[in-house]
C-alpha cells in the first residue's frame, strides 16, 4: 500500500488514529516481523487477549460472551455467538495446558450466555444476537460445538438437550439433496456447512438421535460433489462470484475430516486429506498462504488470510495424528512460525496485544483493519495441539458408535 492508496483509505477506518497508522506502516515496511518465542508464550498471549475480549462486555446484555473483536472503524464489538460458541472447546483445553482453571468457568459463563439466547424453535440467533436477528445454518452449528463441549466435557445435561434442539432446527430447515439453501449467509449454499455437520453428527451420535445422524450424512454426501478434480471445492465462497477465502476452505475440510473420523467413512476423510495435501503443495516456505484460491489452486489474492492458515494448521497436525503422516506436521510449524510473526506481544494496547489480525497485511481482504476473535481462537487451538498433540476439540466417546456406521 503506498502513500497514494493510504490517504484514499475510506474515512470510516481512521487511518490516522496513532494505534491505526502504527499497524498500517508497520505491515507496509516491516510485514510479520514480531519474534518467534515458544509455543506457550503466543497461547497465553492469545488466551489473555481472549479474556479480555469476553471482560470487556461485563455490565452490557451480552455479558459472558466473547467480543467479535477489535476494528479500526467500531473499537470493541458486541459478543458473537457463533464464534463464541466454539471459543468454549478451546477453553477448556486451554484451561489443562496452561493450568488456568478459572478458564473453565469463563467458558461456563458463555455456555449460559448462549443458552439464554436460545430461540424457541431450538436456532441460535446470527449476528450479534439482538432481537430480530435471522438464524443462520453455519453459526447455530458452531454454538453445537460449544454445546457439546458442555455436556462432554462438563457433564451439562442442559447443553445436550440444546444441541438436541438446534439439531432438529437444522435438519428441518435441510432440502433433500443434503443441500441447506434457507437460513444461508447471504441467501446461498456454501460447502463449509460441513463444520455445522460435524457438530450435528456428534450431537446425534451422543443422544442417539438417528434422524439428526442420517441428516448430517446427507450434507456431507451433497458436499462430495462440490469437490473437483484438484480438491478444491466449489459453492464455498460467501457469494457466488468470488473466490473462496483459505478461512472457509479450511472450515470445508476440518468438518470432512472430523465426520469421517467420528463414523470411519473413508470418503469424507479422503476429501479433507485431498484438499490438505493440495493446499501444502501451495504453501510457500515461510509458512504463508494466499488469502484466496481459485480451481486449481491458483492464488487470487496477495494478502496472507491468518485466520484460514491457523485453521489450516491445526487441520495439517489433525491429519498427522491420524493418518501418522509427518509431513503435514512440517506445514503445520511452518505455518505456526508465520503467524507467531504477526503476533505482538511487547505493544501496550490491549486491543492488539496477543491477538491476530484477519489478514497480513492488515488491509487484506479478509477482516480488513479488524482483529476477529475466532483467529486468536485457531491461533490457540493450533498451538495446543502443536504442544500436546491433543485435538482440539477431544473427539467425543460414543459407545455405540458401530450403530450409526
Amino acid at each position: 500500500m503506498d502513500i497514494n492508496k493510504l490517504a484514499s483509505l475510506p474515512f470510516r477506518y481512521r487511518p490516522w488514529q496513532p494505534a491505526h497508522a502504527r499497524l498500517i506502516f508497520g505491515d507496509m515496511f516491516r510485514p510479520a516481523s514480531e519474534p518467534r518465542l515458544e509455543h506457550k508464550a503466543h497461547l497465553r498471549g492469545a488466551i489473555e487477549w481472549l479474556c479480555h475480549a469476553q471482560d470487556i462486555r461485563d455490565g452490557e446484555s451480552d455479558t459472558g460472551g466473547v467480543s467479535a473483536g477489535w476494528s479500526f472503524e467500531d473499537g470493541w464489538l458486541p459478543s458473537y455467538p457463533e464464534t463464541t460458541g466454539y471459543i468454549i472447546e478451546t477453553f477448556l483445553a486451554a484451561a489443562d495446558v496452561l493450568g488456568q482453571p478459572e478458564l473453565i468457568e469463563r467458558a461456563s459463563r458463555m455456555i449460559d450466555w448462549e443458552l439464554s439466547i436460545q430461540l424457541p424453535d431450538g436456532a441460535f440467533p446470527g449476528h450479534f444476537g439482538e432481537v430480530g436477528s435471522r438464524p443462520v445454518i453455519f453459526n447455530t452449528g458452531q454454538i453445537m460445538h460449544g454445546m457439546v463441549a458442555g455436556y462432554t466435557q462438563l457433564g451439562r445435561e442442559d447443553c445436550l438437550q440444546a444441541a438436541v434442539k438446534a439439531g432438529r432446527w437444522l435438519e428441518q430447515q435441510q432440502d433433500d439433496d443434503g443441500c441447506w439453501r434457507k437460513f444461508e449467509h447471504n441467501d446461498v449454499p456454501h460447502v463449509y456447512n460441513t463444520r455445522a455437520t460435524w457438530a450435528l453428527l456428534s450431537t446425534g451420535l451422543l443422544a442417539g438421535e438417528e434422524a439428526l445422524v442420517a441428516s448430517a450424512k446427507r450434507n456431507l454426501d451433497w458436499a462430495l460433489t462440490q469437490q473437483t478434480a484438484s480438491g478444491w471445492f466449489a459453492t464455498n465462497a460467501f457469494t457466488p462470484e468470488r473466490s473462496p477465502f483459505t478461512h472457509t476452505i479450511a472450515y470445508a475440510i476440518r468438518g470432512f475430516l472430523e465426520s469421517g473420523v467420528l463414523i470411519d467413512e473413508e470418503s469424507y476423510l479422503q476429501a479433507a486429506i485431498t484438499a490438505a495435501c493440495a493446499m501444502a503443495d501451495v504453501q510457500r516456505q515461510d509458512g504463508w498462504l494466499a488469502g484466496t484460491y481459485k480451481d486449481g489452486w491458483d492464488a487470487d489474492a496477495s494478502y496472507c488470510c491468518l485466520t484460514g492458515l491457523a485453521q489450516m494448521s491445526l487441520n495439517w497436525t489433525r491429519l498427522a495424528q491420524i493418518t501418522g503422516e509427518k509431513s503435514f506436521r512440517v506445514h503445520a510449524r511452518t505455518g505456526l512460525d508465520y503467524l507467531k510473526k504477526t503476533q505482538k506481544l511487547a505493544v501496550t494496547e490491549t486491543a492488539l496485544r496477543g491477538g491476530i489480525a484477519g489478514s497480513s497485511p492488515i488491509w487484506g481482504g479478509y477482516s480488513r483493519f479488524e482483529y476477529p476473535n475466532w483467529a486468536a481462537k485457531f491461533f490457540s487451538d493450533a498451538l495446543m495441539m502443536d504442544m500436546t498433540d491433543i485435538s482440539v476439540p477431544p473427539v467425543p466417546q460414543i459407545r455405540s458408535l458401530e450403530s450409526h456406521g
